[in-house]
């Protein structure tokens, strides 16, 4: 186990996670607070960490990310 995946004490966040919400809300004001297509995301966080579309998924599910009507 390495270091990024363990969860901080504050929050119980992974270093991973944090960037994933930090790089999401970066991206949400780029485009003016609007939904943010998970394919867009995945290449930003990719920017900083090699994470698969599939675990990107699994990790905004945990996190509380929702799908909208019409997303697949």
């Amino acid at each position: 186990m390495s270091y990024d995946d363990i969860p901080d004490v504050r929050d119980g966040l992974t270093r991973k996670e944090r960037i994933v919400l930090y790089v999401l809300h970066e991206t949400q004001q780029e485009r003016g607070d609007h939904n943010v297509p998970t394919p867009m995301l995945w290449g930003r966080v990719c920017e900083y960490f090699y994470i698969s579309p599939e675990e990107l998924s699994k990790m905004l599910a945990r996190l509380g990310a929702m799908k909208y009507p019409g997303q697949r």
